[in-house]
């Protein structure tokens, strides 16, 4: 998955804003102001990167399975995943991860703000 298409997926999401929060070459995915995202784009020879929110027992499963998946860079590294935007990671993969993170953020939420997103979700 491409940083561009990985972009797309995110804002598809229901009401998703993108920000450079963190400065320029980090684009920040939020809901409701939480982050769920944070996609460093490629630099001096380093490939892009993603950070996302995860499950703490799926976290590890992933970085077990996956060479390119990593604790969280600069984040809780209990709840959130890096994932190396390198080609080894399936695309169909990273789309779980990233709507995955998408539903650990919002299930935080208030209940009334958690349900209009789901049906805006489901829709």
């Amino acid at each position: 998955m491409t940083p561009e298409q990985l972009s797309d997926l995110a804002l598809d999401l229901p009401e998703t804003t993108e920000d450079e929060a963190f400065g320029p070459g980090a684009a920040v995915f939020k809901v409701e102001a939480k982050v769920f995202a944070i996609l460093e784009h490629a630099s001096g020879g380093t490939p892009a990167q993603v950070t996302l929110k995860c499950e703490p027992d799926l976290a590890l499963e992933l970085r077990e399975q996956y060479p390119a998946v990593g604790p969280g860079y600069h984040v809780n590294k209990r709840h959130w995943n890096t994932v190396v935007l390198n080609g080894t990671v399936p695309g169909d993969e990273i789309r779980e991860m990233v709507e995955h993170s998408y539903d650990r953020v919002i299930s935080g939420l208030p209940k009334a703000v958690r349900d209009r997103l789901r049906l805006l979700r489901a829709a």
